[in-house]
Parts: structure tokens; C-alpha cells; sequence
């Protein structure tokens, strides 16, 4: 029985032994390959951190508008006798437009026209008999008065006749008539927009920060998407001077020369202002860069030296780094790295401190300090 006993206290405990050894021994072969995996190198794509001049500029979006515009109309109603002019038109200030019917009024003013040169020959003729002392002075004074009568209502009803009469109030480019002939117009109806287009304004707000670097007569450009790549130029024309309250922007006008019309009222631009003299920057690609709030950090490629087949050893470096303005896919680097070093930028978000690297830049992140979208 004892014997018995002792068998089986043996084979349990080389069962249990069995089960314990190989548990430690797929330990350490775990720990082993996780090991060797963790010394595998991995690639990356790298760039030249690189000195380069920025210039301190000023961006913002705003409206292009006319330095004189109108949608011309009547002051008063009317049926539409003549159109002198054609969709599109250049006109000179103060060229006929269009007139409303206007015999009435017209027959008006010639019966008060006469009403007013009988005045005047009444007036005439009892200033000569006053003097042969026929009539008293009374009578000449009367008569004085309804000339001058007279001749206020003839002004009025020149006036009401030339409200009828449409003119430019400036010279500029005429749009697209919205009236024809025959047509009966109420006071007020838009019949065409008159548009001075050389020189154009442009209107922009930038924040209240930004009124320390600007001034009137400071260069600006201009980009418009309707005309890609090319860049307009201007000046500063006038700074509002108060604040807008509830946003904290301050509203800038500039203007710029538009002799070809190309650029209209209405459209949408993107304005740039050069502030200052350029600052040079250590700059890297955006990409480079591990963002967050703790602080950004980069990986720098370190050469520890050539292994066994003559091979330099790269390994990653993370470094703490201080960066400045953004500019396209770029970002100015004002502590933590110099010109020349070479930085990951991309591949790193699977690397560590002394991880060893291999290089690969057959492709490699934008890094172009304006970017444009391109057509695919």
C-alpha cells in the first residue's frame, strides 16, 4: 500500500513538473521573439531639416466691391418711351439712359413756360406805365410776384420732366437691362447696374491683434480662384477706424488696378499682406512633427557607428521640440532641432527611443510651403 502511494505521488509530480517546465519554457521563448521582433529594423522615409527665409504675412478672405456702383432706377412711374443704351455698355457720366413717356408733362411745361413770359411782359409793360405814374405800385408788386410764381412752378415741372429722364450718375460699366420698351415702370424699379470697375476695392477683417502691422499704403495680393496661379497686387487704401465689438475684427479696404475688368464685384478673394523683414527658420514637414499636449515632439536619426557588415546602425531619437507658424505643409522649428539633421517624417508613429531604422524615401510626404490641390 505504501509502495503503491509513492508510485503515484511520483507521477504527479512529473506531471505537474511537465506542465510547470514547459509553461516557463513558452515563456522565455515568448520573451525571446518579442525581443528579437523589437530589435528589427523599421522603415521610414526621412528629409533634411532645412534653414529658410519666411516672410511674416498677414492672411484673410474677403469681397471685392466697386469704388462707385448703383442699380440705377426712377423716382417716379412711368411707361418706357426710349432705351438709349445696350447690355454691357460702357457709358460716360451724366449719358442718357433711358426716358419715360412724357408728352403730358411736357405740354404742362410749355403751357407754364408761357403763363411765365406773360408774367414777364405784365411786369414790363406796368413798370413803364408806373413811371408815367398810371398805375400805383401796388399793381408792379403784384405783378412782380406772379412772375416769380410763375417761374417756380415752371422749375417744378422741369423737375418732374427730367425724373422721367434716366442718366449715369458716374461713368462706369453697364450690366444687364431688365427692361424693355413699353414697359410700365413703378417708382423704384431696378432697370440696369452701373459698376465703376478701375480701380476695384476689396473689403477683408482681420483680428484686432494684427492693427500694430498695418498701415495705409502697405502692399497687398491678391488671389482669386476664378484666374488659379495668378496673383493681383495692391495697397492698403483705408483701416476702419473702430472695432468691430461683437467679433473683436477690425474691417481694411484695399485697392487695386482692374484696367481689363477682369475682376468684378462680388467675387470671392483671398488676401495676403507682407508684414515686416523675412525671418529664417529651421523648417520641417508637418508630418515630422507628433503634436500634443504635452508637447511636440520629432525623431532624429542617430548613426551609432557599422555593424558587422560594414552597415552604418541608425537608430530613432525622440526629442522635445519647440515649433513656431505654419506655412502650407511646413512648420518652423524654433528649438530642439538644427539645420541638417535628419528627421523621420514618416513611419514613426511605430517608433521608439533606440528603435533601429531602415531608410526608404521612394516616397515621402508634400512639403511644399504652398500647396495647390491637383486635379486627378
Amino acid at each position: 500500500m505504501v509502495k503503491r502511494m509513492i508510485i503515484m505521488l511520483i507521477l504527479v509530480g512529473v506531471i505537474f513538473g511537465g506542465i510547470f517546465g514547459f509553461e516557463a519554457f513558452k515563456g522565455v521563448m515568448i520573451k525571446k521573439f518579442m525581443a528579437s521582433m523589437g530589435g528589427q529594423p523599421q522603415t521610414v522615409s526621412t528629409a533634411k531639416a532645412e534653414m529658410q527665409d519666411w516672410q511674416p504675412h498677414l492672411e484673410a478672405v474677403g469681397s471685392l466691391r466697386a469704388v462707385k456702383g448703383a442699380d440705377l432706377s426712377l423716382e417716379t412711374a412711368g411707361i418706357v418711351d426710349v432705351i438709349s443704351f445696350n447690355s454691357g455698355d460702357d457709358v460716360a457720366a451724366g449719358a442718357v439712359l433711358l426716358r419715360l413717356r412724357d408728352a403730358d408733362d411736357a405740354a404742362r411745361l410749355q403751357a407754364l413756360e408761357a403763363t411765365a413770359d406773360l408774367a414777364a411782359i405784365t411786369l414790363r409793360r406796368d413798370e413803364q406805365q408806373l413811371q408815367a405814374r398810371a398805375i400805383s405800385q401796388a399793381v408792379v408788386d403784384a405783378d412782380a410776384a406772379n412772375l416769380k410764381n410763375a417761374r417756380a412752378q415752371v422749375a417744378e415741372q422741369r423737375a418732374i420732366v427730367d425724373k422721367k429722364l434716366l442718366r449715369a450718375p458716374f461713368a462706369g460699366h453697364l450690366g444687364i437691362r431688365s427692361v424693355d420698351l413699353g414697359q410700365y415702370l413703378t417708382a423704384g424699379t431696378s432697370i440696369v447696374t452701373l459698376q465703376a470697375l478701375d480701380p476695384i476695392f476689396v473689403d477683408f477683417t482681420l483680428p484686432q491683434q494684427a492693427l500694430a502691422q498695418l498701415a495705409v499704403g502697405l502692399p497687398v495680393g491678391i488671389a482669386i480662384d476664378t484666374f488659379p496661379g495668378k496673383r493681383f497686387t495692391g495697397k492698403i487704401a483705408a483701416i476702419n477706424p473702430k472695432v468691430d465689438v461683437s467679433s473683436r475684427n477690425v474691417q481694411v479696404r484695399a485697392a487695386l488696378a482692374n484696367p481689363d475688368h477682369k475682376l468684378l464685384p462680388g467675387m470671392f478673394a483671398k488676401v495676403s499682406i507682407d508684414t515686416g523683414a523675412p525671418e529664417r527658420f529651421v523648417t520641417l514637414p508637418q508630418t515630422a512633427v507628433t503634436f500634443s499636449p504635452y508637447g511636440d515632439t520629432a525623431y532624429l536619426v542617430e548613426n551609432k557607428g557599422q555593424d558587422d557588415k560594414g552597415q552604418p546602425q541608425l537608430v530613432a531619437h525622440q526629442t522635445f521640440i519647440t515649433t513656431g507658424s505654419k506655412r502650407g505643409d511646413q512648420v518652423a522649428v524654433t528649438k530642439g532641432i538644427k539645420e541638417g539633421d535628419t528627421i523621420v517624417v514618416a513611419g514613426q508613429i511605430k517608433l521608439r527611443n533606440g528603435s533601429p531604422l531602415l531608410i526608404d524615401n521612394s516616397v515621402r510626404p508634400t512639403n511644399d510651403a504652398n500647396p495647390v490641390p491637383v486635379d486627378q
